[in-house]
């Protein structure tokens, strides 16, 4: 059972969702729903749901600036709103969709299987990448494999294989020595955690890079690395020391 949120500041518009969902989307469970921001702030961050249809119009905090506060952004998101001219922001924010009021009842099926398929995907990647920790445990190897969530699917590259990964935002491009490249809905500091490998470290707030795959450090108007393949990235001032006692202990 997926566990949604509602948050609008219009009872009528939580009540009238809360029946097209009870009524056409028999695997969403509603746990809570609000009319304040800030309660809803403090419940999803506590409650941490599976999805949060938000609407973005509200007057003591509009959907955005309520998102910005939250600890917890592991849920996808659906906005509901009676304004089209959020639709880039929506998707900056990561929103699986964009609801338009009043809700249609197919647009809102729709999304509620784009929800059960996500849920899904999430699910078999922890399951596959738990047993494939476990193998290579078993193994004593010293390979390191990542699990990159994509779009309904779970890719698994070695860590040994990312030369660098690029940050725009919410969203982050790893590039790999077979000259693939895949783009996931993470930020960067997500994307370390999700790596864990100490070879693949910090140098600016936009970049990581794999240490073995630096051919110079240079300093030109500023310092930047020069990788194998070329690529150039800047090395900022506060990630300079621990990227020169990096490179030492290599």
């Amino acid at each position: 059972m997926i566990k949604a949120i509602l948050i609008d500041d219009e009872l009528d518009a939580i009540e009238s969702l809360t029946w097209e969902i009870n009524q056409f989307c028999k695997d969403i469970q509603i746990i809570d729903s609000f009319t304040n921001p800030e309660e809803a702030i403090s419940a999803i961050n506590y409650l941490k749901p599976d999805c949060v249809f938000l609407d973005i119009e509200m007057p003591k905090m509009d959907g955005f600036q309520l998102l910005s506060q939250l600890n917890f952004r592991k849920f996808d998101l659906v906005i509901t709103t009676a304004y089209d001219n959020y639709a880039i922001q929506a998707f900056k924010e990561s929103a699986i969709d964009y609801l338009l009021k009043p809700i249609d009842s197919d647009d809102l099926q729709k999304v509620a299987r784009k929800i059960t398929a996500n849920k899904s995907d999430n699910n078999l990647g922890t399951e596959l990448k738990l047993a494939l920790e476990n193998i290579y445990k078993q193994q004593n190897s010293s390979l390191n494999k990542v699990a990159l969530p994509l779009n309904r699917k779970i890719v698994f590259v070695n860590a040994s294989d990312i030369i660098y990964c690029k940050s725009d935002g919410n969203y982050t491009t790893i590039y790999l020595t077979n000259n693939e490249k895949h783009l996931i809905s993470k930020k960067l500091k997500d994307v370390m955690e999700l790596i864990n490998d100490k070879q693949i470290i910090k140098v600016h707030q936009s970049y990581l890079v794999n240490i073995t795959y630096i051919k110079e450090y240079v300093k030109s108007d500023g310092y930047y690395l020069v990788l194998d393949d070329k690529t150039t990235i800047p090395v900022s001032k506060s990630n300079r020391r621990f990227l020169l006692e990096s490179i030492q202990n290599v």
